[in-house]
């Protein structure tokens, strides 16, 4: 019997398991690095993420533009409805903006899950200014479509064939093509 103190034979945790599935979500999200998108919290269907409004994410109004707050969203959605290993894609989302997110301001998206029954899922995710005052609710309903988030290959269906795919741990980054 193993010794609790050895993690390298100890199985993880059920909120460890979900923290390194949100770390292997950001890995493979291109999109939420270039925001600056940090993980903040993860377990089992939560999950927390932070970045800060920088000059380049403004709309016309000099005010965070509604796309990156739907976007800090959605990638709270993907870690919490991904948090038990089975991946799982957004299937319907909605966002109410209820005020702007200033420039310069850190903003954070706590994602819970509300239900879930067979394949689908429903979630609520809270956009925060730094003070923890509302900024926007979202709401996301997700699909589960099989296999793992962490490890090995998985089969993605693609309107009738099936198409093997890797997850984002076992994905070498692809080449910078701007040149």
């Amino acid at each position: 019997m193993p010794h609790p103190n050895d993690r390298a034979t100890a199985a993880p945790s059920a909120d460890a398991l979900a923290r390194e599935c949100a770390l292997a979500m950001l890995e493979g999200d291109r999109l939420a690095r270039a925001l600056g998108i940090e993980l903040v919290e993860a377990g089992v269907g939560r999950a927390s993420l932070a970045m800060t409004v920088g000059e380049s994410m403004l709309n016309g109004f000099g005010t965070c533009h509604g796309g990156v707050l739907f976007t800090l969203a959605d990638t709270a959605l993907s870690c919490t409805c991904n948090s038990r290993n089975e991946r799982t894609v957004a299937h319907h989302c909605s966002v109410i903006y209820l005020r702007p997110g200033e420039p310069g301001e850190r903003l954070t998206a706590i994602a819970r899950e509300r239900s879930t029954a067979g394949r689908v899922g429903i979630y609520d995710v809270s956009l925060k200014d730094s003070r923890g005052a509302a900024i926007g609710e979202f709401l996301g309903h997700t699909r589960t479509i099989g296999g793992p988030v962490l490890g090995g290959s998985v089969e993605r269906e693609t309107g009738g064939d099936a198409a093997a795919i890797e997850s984002p741990r076992n994905v070498s980054p692809r080449p910078d093509r701007s040149a």
